[in-house]
């Protein structure tokens, strides 16, 4: 007969695979943009700022819609919000549909940003729900086991997509050759053709979120009230601090996770590009994202079991900075292709910075966890501003040179994790409290 602790062991692995196919979803609409920024580039004929656009439509989403995002959560709960956002990111995949028989780039847009709009939802709810769901110190750990989910997505995503696009591994290449030499008449048809080979994995996409929708409805998936959460509610945290603003390191946090996602969106979102741009074809390039990836899947793998038993979530932190801080330097300065291996290894310092830094900024939120979530995930609008700078920076100089871009945000993440991290008392009441105790 199994016992209650059994019991309750064998709900709690339940939850963490059904949230981890909820991560693995997030991996896969996100990171597919590795893949489908160069293939706009193409079939839409753009500069490399205009292509960093898909970025920028996808992580505006997180920007506009996280508050509108905790208050659905509030009236839904986790449970049913998680399954809205599913349906709403099935929507935004359908519109590639049109998208991709007109070849027009804004309305590919529209597309990313209505998946955006829903994975801000899916995001909004499962991140503090993974977070709360057992002990803070150790939530660094889970949030790794969900990152596995989510890089494992990735790294698949973008030769899958091009596995469902491409007749042979060196058609772009051959394309991109045959286009010099055609009229205009006849590279509207070869890119009008491209185009057209996006609709089938995109209505694929729109058939699995639709099923993942109706599995969170009829699953037993427990509700987390935030009042009851075991973030810390220590009164001199929480009781004299009822605002958002008053918790610096939320605050920081969240400017912490627009660093951190920014960095970490451009490096995979740009690198096939960068790739080509130091002499790699296009059959080669495509796999650095995987690559980079893969690399991010070792980090979660190692801190899954040595956070916090070996070393703290602020001092993995520390050092993922300082990692990022060094190889971003090693990039802009080597020639050669080895510059694009130093940003593939960037992964091992990027994929610790979101699992870290979500525990140090929810830390004595209480009840203001659900709002305090939906204003971390407003920070991974760096997704969306810090490629677009890389862009400009690209084509106002080279592809190479825009990376120094990301060294003022490593820094910035190193000071998050000295200092910016603590939670310091108001002021006002704390001294006033100490003072009638003596």
């Amino acid at each position: 007969m199994p016992t209650k602790s059994n019991s309750q062991a064998n709900s709690f692995l339940g939850v963490m695979i059904i949230i981890g196919s909820l991560f693995f979803v997030f991996g896969f609409v996100t990171w597919i943009n590795s893949v489908l920024i160069p293939y706009f580039k193409l079939i839409c004929e753009l500069s490399i700022q205009q292509a960093m656009l898909v970025a920028f439509a996808f992580y505006i989403g997180y920007l506009l819609m996280a508050l509108p995002s905790s208050i659905v959560l509030k009236k839904t709960g986790y449970k049913n919000g998680m399954m809205l956002g599913l349906m709403v990111m099935a929507m935004g995949a359908l519109i590639f549909v049109p998208a991709a028989y007109t070849r027009e780039y804004s309305i590919f847009l529209i597309g990313l940003f209505v998946q955006a709009s829903g994975l801000t939802l899916l995001q909004t709810a499962a991140n503090p729900y993974v977070t709360i769901l057992g002990p803070l110190e150790s939530a660094a750990s889970r949030i790794s086991v969900m990152g596995v989910c989510n890089k494992i997505a990735g790294a698949l995503a973008p030769l899958l997509l091009v596995g469902a696009i491409v007749r042979n591994p060196n058609e772009i290449d051959e394309v991109q050759l045959q286009l010099v030499s055609a009229s205009p008449s006849e590279q509207a048809l070869i890119l009008d053709n491209l185009s057209e080979r996006l609709v089938f994995p995109y209505i694929v996409i729109c058939i699995v979120l639709l099923g993942l929708g109706l599995i969170i409805k009829f699953t037993n998936l427990p509700e987390i009230d935030d009042e009851q959460s075991n973030v810390d509610l220590n009164p001199d945290t929480v009781e004299h601090k009822p605002k958002l603003l008053h918790h610096r390191n939320l605050i920081l946090g969240a400017v912490a996770l627009f660093c951190a996602v920014g960095t970490e969106v451009l490096v995979i979102d740009s690198i096939i590009n960068f790739a080509q741009y130091k002499g790699h074809t296009f059959r080669e390039a495509k796999f650095f994202a995987t690559y980079s990836l893969l690399i991010m899947i070792l980090s979660y793998i190692l801190a899954i079991f040595t956070i916090p038993k070996f070393i703290s979530q602020r001092k993995t932190l520390m050092l993922s900075a300082g990692l990022g801080i060094i190889l971003s330097i090693l990039a802009v300065s080597i020639k050669g292709t080895h510059s694009v291996w130093f940003i593939t290894i960037l992964g091992l310092g990027n994929a610790l910075l979101w699992p870290t830094i979500w525990p140090l900024a929810l830390k004595g939120l209480g009840v203001l966890t659900s709002k305090g979530s939906a204003l971390l995930v407003m920070g991974a609008v760096g997704g969306a501003v810090v490629p677009m700078l890389y862009g400009l920076l690209s084509d106002q100089v080279n592809p190479q040179f825009g990376y120094w871009v990301m060294v003022p945000f490593y820094l910035y993440i190193l000071y998050y994790s000295l200092s910016g991290y603590k939670i310091i008392p108001p002021i006002s009441s704390t001294p006033i409290k100490n003072l009638l105790q003596k």
